[in-house]
């Protein structure tokens, strides 16, 4: 199956291959992977229809940008006339009444949208064990977990069921899974992409990335898809640098390796030797590479968790078995109707979030929680700027371990939580990181190598990837 979207337009414009073909062959092996879980609803009818029209177009060439591109979506991007449910029994059989904006501009390309892609619960979680219709299964091995919480979107593009797909990065969600199956996951800076259409879970991390194959399908995707919005008031207002065909700026460069991320005793061997033959690879090209101490790593995730949850329980609210979404037959009045429909609608780790953001929240814990957590934020990310006043990028294992045991860690949040914590530093501090493939573990299965870069410097970010793959 194509790796690469280049191949797939050689092949069209040849006529080896035409685009109604290449969708069934996609279908066919979503069919024969059915059991990985990676998809929730396969679009087959629409997308057979998109490609014959699509293919005409080529053959008149006036076809778009994405022809013959063929992309699964996150359960938690709305897409109008067509189901979603973030995974979530609460909005299950909701129909979106519109498109978010990153569907539409990939519809504008000609993408073919082929399904719609299995996730934690409202995008909670790190391994996809939270979604309410199952765990998604790693297709290098089957009894591994998939990452989170885009999983669905990580292994549709691992086993061949569609060439990329757009998931979401709260704390990790991209880059987690994408380092877990293989391949480059990328969350942009915050407010490149807009996040209109996307069911929030925490509003001020929250944003929509790809999962590829190869670092030139990610540029052209975000060539499409980022920009500003007027339906986002969080979204850039200024002009992006163009992602295709951009170039590094230095003929060498400085890198910073956080030396905690080495030296904690949760990184797996496999992941720390991996990490320094990566920063030995680096030096012997002529590049600079340091270690520096970070010593808010360890305040990471309790910031994290305490930020996001609180977005995520007045987000939330708004399921209330009111006006959309499960209303439980058991309701007797409006009380009732608020808490047996959430009750029975959310499943645990949703309930406990919102719990942890309400607690954090309430009178007499604001402050020694909340407000302090937000004092903390504005800290990281002071001190992340300055790293980068020295350094061109910063590099670090995307996760302390490979993709572990499907219920491995199921009854452990804590242990669960952890695994986000080398990727929640780019959310907390809004700047762009990547998650690149960096070989593999004894049992075979991938382990990622995470770089970030400055605020806005996203397309140097990829150029660096794309001048190193």
């Amino acid at each position: 199956m194509y790796k690469n979207f280049s191949n797939i337009q050689a092949d069209l414009k040849s006529g080896s291959i035409t685009l109604p073909k290449l969708v069934e062959q996609y279908l066919s092996v979503i069919e024969e992977k059915k059991h990985l879980n990676a998809f929730l609803e396969v679009f087959t009818e629409e997308a057979k229809e998109k490609a014959v029209a699509i293919q005409e177009r080529f053959i008149q060439g006036n076809a778009g940008r994405l022809a013959g591109m063929v992309i699964g979506l996150k359960d938690n991007i709305v897409y109008k006339g067509h189901k979603v449910s973030a995974s979530s029994k609460i909005l299950k059989d909701f129909e979106s009444l519109y498109s978010a904006t990153v569907v539409e501009r990939l519809l504008e390309e000609d993408a073919i949208i082929i399904g719609r892609l299995n996730c934690d619960e409202f995008a909670m979680g790190a391994s996809n064990e939270n979604s309410a219709f199952g765990p998604v299964k790693n297709a290098f091995d089957e009894t591994r977990v998939s990452g989170g919480s885009s999983g669905g979107a990580a292994v549709s593009v691992q086993a061949g069921m569609c060439l990329a797909s757009l998931g979401s990065d709260t704390g990790g969600s991209i880059r987690q899974p994408a380092s877990f199956c293989g391949l480059y996951g990328f969350k942009p800076t915050y407010g490149f992409v807009s996040r209109w259409g996307l069911i929030a879970y925490a509003s001020s991390f929250d944003i929509i990335g790809p999962i590829t194959h190869s670092v030139n399908d990610m540029q052209l995707l975000l060539e499409v898809i980022a920009g500003g919005d007027a339906q986002d008031a969080t979204s850039v207002q200024e002009p992006i640098p163009s992602f295709l065909g951009a170039k590094t700026s230095k003929p060498k460069y400085k890198f910073a390796y956080i030396k905690e991320t080495l030296e904690a005793d949760g990184v797996e061997p496999a992941v720390k030797k991996a990490t320094e033959a990566y920063i030995q690879s680096l030096k012997a090209a002529g590049h600079t590479v340091e270690g520096i101490s970070f010593d808010l790593l360890s305040v990471l995730i309790p910031v994290y968790y305490t930020l996001t949850t609180a977005e995520a329980s007045s987000n939330l609210s708004r399921f209330a078995g009111m006006h959309y979404g499960h209303r439980s037959v058991k309701a007797t009045d409006l009380e009732s109707t608020i808490k047996k429909s959430r009750t029975e609608g959310f499943g645990p780790e949703v309930k406990r979030r919102i719990m942890l953001g309400t607690f954090v929240l309430s009178a007499g814990y604001y402050d020694a929680y909340y407000s302090k957590a937000q004092k903390v934020r504005r800290l990281v990310q002071d001190r992340t700027k300055k790293i980068f006043e020295e350094f061109d990028f910063i590099i670090s294992p995307t996760s302390p371990t490979t993709a572990f045991k499907i219920g491995e860690k199921s009854d452990n949040p804590i242990a669960m939580y952890l695994a986000d914590i080398f990727t929640v530093h780019a959310n907390i501090a809004g700047i762009p990181a990547v998650s690149i493939p960096n070989g593999m573990d004894e049992n075979g299965m991938p382990i990622g190598l995470q770089l970030m870069a400055p605020h806005g410097k996203d397309a140097e970010l990829l150029a660096l990837c794309a001048s190193l793959a």
